[in-house]
């Protein structure tokens, strides 16, 4: 698609089994503890979940998932078409390297207003992710 753009994210490295990550990346419903109180009329299954952010609905949806290497997550209802990739590369049984790879299909009027944000959004959320893999006990 000609208004398709890619963002990738720095790489983060995070200190546990890329399994565990998996595991958790995997299911909407397992991110529940960790976002309910973050955003409004948070819901989630297994492969959806819905939130308010900024006064728009967002949906999101699982659409491919290979253990553990990666998840693909489509949006739905939002004013632009995107998928993103969270990527897992295992290093060693204690060192996962993470990164997020965004595809957007940004119209002109979109582009100018989001487009040079995205990426450092993109990086903010990267790097949000890493520090709580980081830090809290899994599950």
């Amino acid at each position: 698609l000609p208004n398709m753009k890619e963002y990738t994210s720095k790489q983060h490295r995070i200190l546990r089994p890329a399994e565990q990550i998996y595991a958790l990346i995997s299911r909407f419903d397992h991110l529940t503890p960790a976002v309910a109180d973050r955003v409004e009329e948070w819901q989630a299954t297994e492969d959806t979940c819905s939130f308010k952010a900024k006064g728009f609905t967002v949906k999101l949806r699982i659409t491919d998932r290979v253990a553990p290497k990666h998840v693909k997550v489509e949006g739905d209802g939002v004013p632009m078409d995107f998928a993103f990739w969270i990527q897992l590369h295992p290093v060693s049984e204690t060192d996962t390297r993470m990164r997020l790879v965004l595809h957007a299909e940004l119209n002109m009027m979109l582009k100018m207003m989001i487009g040079s944000k995205l990426q450092g959004a993109l990086d903010q959320i990267a790097e949000g992710m890493a520090k709580a893999f980081n830090g809290a006990p899994m599950f």
